[in-house]
């Protein structure tokens, strides 16, 4: 019986994009844990492959992390050292660290650990696999997956999936078409659309006949409600994360910035149409495996920065990207079929 943790303590489009590897691990193991953030647990439960979620935030990983102590470290060693794990693969991005997570792993008592690391690992890895360089976030977890013996199933395409048995809680307006979602809201302002721009778009797709749904979350709901208006459907704060795969999945088209309801929407197989801020690549974290069109100036100023709030004013790598633009963008993935796979 072999037991497999896969370490992926980040954010909802972070887990989204580990879904391949994690199905290749589950199809070689007879148990699989996955250890998921706050902010990427829930998504982690709806993974196919996944028996058991486990919730941490490292202080070495988390955006707005905690001061790291004894207590709680120990804590957290204590657990996975009772669950008997017999493998284990952390996950990171390019700009993360695999060996903290690999120490904190050795002092629980996992006897196989493996991570892409640029860092010389000492005895805290068993398999080191080098950065691959700038791939889809995806292929670069499935790269590691391989590398430890683990590969999709026959027949499984390595596109992402998420498990939704709920109902779309959207009643669309028949004869309606296209059916848009919108979700305006990014984890940090350097990645988002005007709200303006977003109030123009929902107006303009109105008028041309368009179903509009605004989606986000709890604390979304007063720029929701402005991005709405009296055109759109505002379920800010009345889906949980099944529930908003549910409403992405009845969607023709999501538009959306680069966070995580982008990467749920190709988890459901919904074409996107990317407002992409340059501070990560795109070649990294563009939506995977969907049509989609990007769109945002890709040489910007801010291009590979990593910045959270825009250091150039008047954000134009993104205001400079019009209603109309977006508009163009969702007939040719509605109508023609266009787009980048």
């Amino acid at each position: 019986m072999t037991h497999s943790l896969v370490v992926r303590p980040d954010g909802m489009g972070d887990v989204l994009l580990a879904g391949p590897a994690v199905r290749a691990v589950a199809a070689g193991s007879d148990r699989l844990t996955l250890l998921a953030g706050p902010r990427g647990a829930d998504v982690a439960r709806l993974l196919p492959g996944v028996d058991q979620v486990l919730c941490w935030s490292p202080p070495w990983i988390d955006p707005t992390p905690a001061a790291v102590e004894r207590e709680e470290v120990e804590r957290i060693v204590d657990d996975l050292a009772g669950r008997g794990i017999d493998r284990a693969l952390v996950l990171t991005s390019f700009h993360q660290s695999p060996l903290p997570t690999a120490l904190l792993l050795r002092m629980a008592g996992v006897p196989w650990i493996g991570a892409i690391s640029e860092d010389y690992p000492g005895s805290l890895l068993d398999l080191r696999v080098h950065p691959p360089g700038d791939v889809p976030e995806a292929e670069r977890a499935l790269e590691l997956a391989r590398a430890a013996g683990h590969d999709l199933p026959r027949g499984d395409d390595g596109r992402l999936r998420v498990d939704v048995e709920v109902p779309d809680p959207v009643e669309w307006r028949p004869g309606r078409r296209p059916r848009v979602v919108i979700h305006p809201g990014t984890s940090v302002t350097a990645r988002a659309w005007p709200p303006g721009h977003h109030a123009e778009l929902v107006a303009a797709l109105a008028e041309q006949g368009a179903d509009v749904v605004v989606t986000g979350a709890p604390s979304e709901a007063t720029l929701c409600a402005r991005v709405a208006g009296d055109e759109a459907v505002d379920l800010s704060g009345r889906t949980g994360v099944a529930g908003l795969a549910a409403v992405l999945a009845s969607a023709d088209v999501v538009v959306a910035g680069n966070t995580g309801p982008a990467h749920l929407a190709a988890a459901v197989g919904t074409p996107v149409v990317s407002l992409f801020a340059p501070t990560v690549p795109a070649e990294r974290w563009a939506p995977y495996g969907v049509p989609h069109v990007l769109l945002g100036d890709q040489d910007a100023p801010c291009r590979a920065t990593r910045a959270t709030t825009c250091p150039v004013p008047g954000h134009p790598c993104l205001s400079s990207v019009t209603a109309q633009d977006v508009i163009r963008a969702i007939e040719k993935l509605t109508t023609s079929g266009g787009g980048t796979p």
